[in-house]
């Protein structure tokens, strides 16, 4: 079979050395495929040409930079509510129970942490705890959206049969030593803070009136004084 394949092609060469055929499908092919690696060679010339143009720009302070973004999380200026102690207690509980070490609590990690909490959840419940504070959609928990679930907590956003609430309340982070007069809890604690942040605004505010009160004094007698030099003139 093979023989009579390469005695035909044998065959089929001399007729077109003779003249007698035209090599038209040959020359078409080959034509193709010349155009065919021109217009290769034409993209990478203008992919090219472009890069170097970006380079150009660049260069010259026409184009910018697309740098990705550095910005930094800093849990005590974004969650100024807590305090530096709530804070590093919250973050050596998420890092008692990031197991891989790689600074995220996944589905797993998480199964772990409630089921010390004697509080397991199924899969379901697990996954939907995480979604309610999954604010990248990785499917797992940043010590930010770990310190999430306490702001929520906090607020009273959550519910307290559900899964990140009943994680809040077991994982109570202790603010005695804080000086918070009496409180135990975290919600304690919370509840109190606010009511002495009110009270520490309203002072302020008293003292700012007291302030403009005795500013407006002082421009009253300047100008009764004035009044007084300007009758002895």
């Amino acid at each position: 079979m093979a023989t009579d394949e390469l005695s035909s092609k044998l065959s089929r060469r001399l007729l077109i050395e003779e003249g007698a055929e035209e090599a038209v499908a040959v020359d078409g092919q080959e034509q193709e495929n010349g155009s065919e690696e021109k217009s290769t060679t034409a993209n990478a010339d203008s992919e090219l040409g472009a890069k170097l143009m970006r380079r150009g720009e660049l260069n010259e302070g026409q184009g910018e930079h697309c740098q990705p973004s550095t910005k930094v999380f800093n849990p005590y200026t974004e969650f100024k509510e807590f305090s530096r102690k709530q804070i590093k207690d919250m973050e050596k509980l998420f890092k008692t129970y990031d197991a891989g070490k790689d600074n995220y609590i996944d589905l797993m990690e998480l199964k772990l942490m409630m089921e010390k909490l004697e509080a397991p959840q199924t899969h379901l419940g697990l996954k939907n705890m995480i979604k309610e504070v999954d604010e990248d959609l990785d499917n797992k928990l940043s010590f930010r959206e770990f310190l999430l679930i306490f702001r929520k907590a906090a607020a009273g956003e959550l519910a307290e049969d559900s899964g990140l609430g009943v994680l809040a309340r077991l994982s109570e982070i202790d603010v005695s030593t804080e000086g918070v007069k009496g409180a135990k809890t975290f919600f304690e604690a919370k509840v109190q803070a606010i009511n002495e942040s009110s009270r520490f605004e309203a002072e302020i505010r008293q003292e700012q009136e007291v302030k403009k009160k005795q500013a407006e004094d002082q421009k009253q007698r300047r100008a009764a004084f004035k009044e007084l030099q300007s009758a002895f003139k």
